[in-house]
């Protein structure tokens, strides 16, 4: 892939063992021949070429003494990518030109996107050819209602276009997604072994956390591995009907891994963004049928119904243009679900739900089969007015948890979820009624104790809204890794006391 020429400089490949997340890093001395006569400065693009690999990387110039004369050094994202293993020679080049970039910058202007421009950005995106500083342009330029609905369409289709695709055998093929912005509303594991008990197929890949606490994949790789990629997701779901994985390690839609990371350091999650992202992802796993679930409350991420029925609409045309059978299931957003918030917290919830445990959460129990019971009625399998009693019969007789136990060994043994180190109960002082639990505000105070990187981390709920409480009541309790992170959580708490908020007998 050299083209370099006869008098291209040849350096020597030195892993450096910095970790730049997923962006790829050059390091080159201050006086290296090459950054003098190509002209490089720090914060330069280059292209790096190895024999058979090229990638575009960002420059940073170190002082002599971290490299010897003709050693170039790669962060780890850049050696993975250009697959070195005992080292090796580079050519540095200047980039050619990205020519999507005039349509990412078109549309920072404002103007509307065809499919073909879409398709470009979405290619080079995924080849590596855009700066994390050009995707959160792109991400920004596409965030709140800047998408038409012909764009989400476009965009949706670049997106399953870049990456692999699976098949299945025979029709319906099932999938589940909720929009999020719900903590603790960890409903798709419970969904998944009902669906897959009652003889129907569906593998399930779960994205992890954008803004919230803990997403399935989060919560589900404190029980089992999530790690799977193509071959051993078809593995799993032929022997056991489905399976719960996370879709970043089986290169499905992998656009969206990329502009997810960008959304999540941005704090950004728009609508048309969001719809690409989850459809993206149904059609690349091979799903025919998808049920939706769309919490509506005001510190929900859908806030008024009248969002909700726009963000509906969006789903239903891209849906039908691409083939998808689709059934959006509105529901209360007004206060978390379950207990937990944070990986291993919602994990315990789903395992005593699945366990049939005495005092396990009764709403997420309540929420798990109603979108079951959603699922079996799109199948086409189950008569409309018998799905809420079958997915019912299905968990209440163990046999859902029999079904998610062999799911969990197939992908590599179930283990129980981690406890944190250090955890604190916030009691109240005074009694009353429980008013509000603030969804964004008790997310932040999950997120703060450090969830969803610390697995263990996160946010126990002791009451629900309309509970009456006496003092000296425990209304929650926070979890976390390490006694900084715990006062972190806290400092937040005395400064946002309004988490949960008490009205008075």
């Amino acid at each position: 892939m050299s083209g370099g020429g006869n008098h291209a400089i040849r350096l020597h490949a030195v892993r450096l063992g910095v970790d730049t997340r997923h962006e790829p890093v050059l390091f080159l001395r201050r006086d290296s021949e090459v950054a003098r006569s190509e002209g490089f400065e720090a914060m330069s693009q280059v292209r790096v070429d190895t024999d058979s690999q090229s990638i575009i990387a960002t420059l940073m110039i170190v002082e002599a003494g971290l490299l010897s004369a003709g050693q170039a050094g790669l962060s780890e994202a850049a050696w993975r990518r250009l697959g070195l293993a005992d080292g090796g020679t580079l050519i540095l080049h200047h980039p050619l030109p990205v020519e999507s970039l005039a349509y990412m910058r078109a549309k920072v202007y404002g103007a509307e996107l065809g499919g073909s421009e879409f398709e470009s950005i979405i290619d080079d995106v995924v080849a590596g050819r855009y700066m994390d500083v050009q995707l959160a342009a792109f991400v920004a330029a596409c965030s709140g209602e800047r998408l038409t609905r012909e764009e989400i369409v476009h965009l949706t289709r670049a997106m399953v276009g870049a990456g692999e695709r699976l098949g299945w055998p025979g029709s319906p093929i099932m999938d589940k997604h909720s929009v999020g912005g719900l903590p603790g509303n960890r409903t798709t594991p419970i969904v998944v072994a009902i669906a897959a008990e009652e003889g129907l197929v569906m593998p399930k890949t779960s994205s992890r956390a954008i803004t919230s606490p803990a997403g399935t994949a989060d919560t589900m790789e404190t029980l089992t591995r999530v790690n799977l990629g193509l071959d051993a997701m078809r593995r799993v779901v032929e022997r056991e009907g489905g399976c719960l994985a996370w879709g970043g390690s089986a290169s499905l839609s992998p656009a969206d891994d990329i502009l997810i990371r960008v959304e999540r350091a941005l704090d950004l999650d728009s609508e048309g963004q969001l719809v690409a992202s989850v459809l993206s992802k149904k059609v690349a796993a091979g799903s025919t049928h998808v049920v939706i679930d769309m919490p509506v409350g005001p510190t929900a991420k859908v806030r008024s119904l009248a969002a909700a029925e726009r963000l509906s609409g969006h789903f239903n045309a891209v849906a039908e243009a691409l083939g998808l059978a689709l059934h959006i299931d509105v529901g209360d957003g007004s206060q978390p679900v379950g207990r937990g918030i944070g990986p291993a917290l919602e994990a315990r919830d789903v395992l005593a739900v699945l366990r049939g445990e005495p005092h396990a959460p009764a709403d997420l129990r309540r929420r798990a089969l109603q979108l079951a019971a959603g699922v079996l009625r799109l199948s086409g399998r189950v008569r409309p007015q018998d799905a809420v009693a079958r997915a019912t019969a299905v968990l209440d007789s163990g046999r859902a948890w029999q079904r998610f136990q062999r799911i969990c060994e197939a992908q590599g043994g179930l283990r129980e979820p981690p406890q944190a180190a250090y955890r604190y109960d916030v009691f109240t002082e005074e009694g009353g009624v429980v008013d509000t639990i603030d969804n964004r505000k008790a997310a932040r105070l999950a997120k703060l104790a450090g969830a969803p990187a610390d697995k263990a981390a996160g946010l126990e709920l002791a009451v629900r809204s309309g509970q009456r409480v006496q003092p000296g009541d425990v209304l929650m309790t926070v979890h976390a890794e390490s006694p900084g992170e715990l006062e972190y959580a806290l400092e937040y708490f005395r400064a946002h006391p309004d988490v949960i908020t008490l009205s008075a007998d």
